[in-house]
């Protein structure tokens, strides 16, 4: 069986390679690069198993920039191109998604489209009134940066939404790669776009939260760590996202909570605002407490929101970093992962000479080459880990 997926982020390539160990796959894309990594079996993205798997499995999987090429006899398209959210106004720009729908329609119709992408709520119905067609679906991503295809091999559930014989089929192409077998749930294209934001968003509060209890011990001189330990004890509570940070960023976070917001639009809500306000607080907070030190110079240790992931343009750090600028401090740069980041920030890649011209080190996570600074360093991470 034929399997397009457009896109080669994280969803798309981590849904390829996992479909590719038992059908054929053509990933198509726009940028040359990434279509000569993948068919050199190199990946694009720093994912340690998309990495493994491309070299050392037998994938049936290629890439291509040629539409014709990708769509021509494929059972299934799996859309998984980016839908970032456009703040003027309220809403996931989907251009990209109705883009490849018409493409679809136009090389190959009776294709059934599987959106991946995260959307609104009732979007996928509304594509469906739009192009007068029946033949698509929507099924959530529950992905994290860095462990993509982890996450595909082992997925907590698989969510289709509907329920008829070609979701069936998808789901159970998703089972067929995966090493943990999951229950997949059949459900209506509303109801599975609105599971994704509000799992997006409750993951999201819970950051919020811990950042706001750290936030309380650290003005009250309490440790942070030993409250958050003793409260995560708690088997309904449980351990993670709990780790205090400069607060909730990435790819979906963001994007989903704003989104989630605008689509409780005349409908009443207090928790959804407030955990976007929530994080905009905690950034404030974290700017003070960096100029509580007085720094003429900030150096900020990294982009990357945690190890083992690529992800540093909507990373938290960066908003403060903005925040420094405005208030008059120079600020420079620690990121070993890029060599030409552009930006006003100077990118300093040698370790001690950003140690030396740095007042004050700021990281959202504590890293070995740090502990000898530490007087230096502002962090909130209390487990050392990510």
């Amino acid at each position: 069986m034929k399997i397009t997926v457009v896109g080669t982020g994280y969803v798309g390539l981590a849904n390829a390679v996992l479909l590719s160990q038992n059908n054929e796959v053509v990933a198509l894309d726009i940028v040359k690069e990434r279509v000569d990594l993948i068919n050199n079996k190199q990946s694009p993205l720093h994912d340690e198993l998309i990495t493994q798997f491309l070299e050392t499995k037998n994938l049936n999987l290629r890439a291509t920039l040629d539409k014709v090429d990708a769509y021509k006899d494929a059972s299934f398209v799996v859309i998984a191109t980016p839908t970032d959210y456009d703040p003027a106004t309220n809403y996931f720009d989907t251009s990209t998604i109705d883009a490849v729908v018409e493409q679809v329609l136009a090389y190959n119709p009776s294709a059934t489209m599987v959106i991946k992408s995260t959307v609104p709520v009732g979007y996928t119905d509304s594509l469906k009134e739009k192009y007068g067609i029946t033949n698509i679906f929507f099924s959530p991503e529950f992905l994290r940066e860095g462990k993509a295809l982890h996450d595909c091999l082992y997925p907590s559930r698989i969510i289709v939404g509907e329920c008829g014989k070609a979701s069936k089929k998808f789901a159970s192409l998703l089972k067929q790669g995966a090493i943990k077998s999951s229950w997949a749930i059949h459900s209506y294209n509303t109801e599975a776009e609105a599971v994704k934001l509000f799992s997006n968003a409750y993951l999201a509060m819970r950051v919020a939260f811990f950042n706001e209890l750290d936030t309380y011990a650290d003005i009250k001189g309490l440790s942070s760590r030993m409250i958050i330990d003793g409260v995560c004890q708690d088997g309904r509570i449980g351990l993670n996202y709990n780790n205090p940070s400069f607060g909730y960023g990435g790819y979906c976070f963001p994007k989903d909570t704003k989104q989630l917001v605008a689509n409780y639009k005349d409908v009443p809500q207090k928790i959804v605002s407030a955990i976007v306000e929530s994080n905009e607080t905690r950034k404030d907070f974290i700017t003070s407490r960096i100029l509580d030190r007085k720094p003429k110079v900030v150096g900020i240790y990294r982009l990357i929101m945690k190890s083992g992931s690529d992800n540093f343009r909507s990373s938290a750090v960066q908003d403060i970093m903005e925040k420094l600028h405005k208030a008059g401090i120079e600020v420079i740069v620690y990121e070993p992962t890029i060599n030409n980041y552009d930006s006003k920030y100077p990118l300093i890649n040698d370790l001690e000479a950003f140690k030396t011209l740095s007042d004050c080190i700021v990281a959202n996570r504590m890293d070995t080459p740090l502990y000898s600074m530490h007087g230096k360093v502002l962090c909130r991470d209390i487990w050392g880990t990510d």
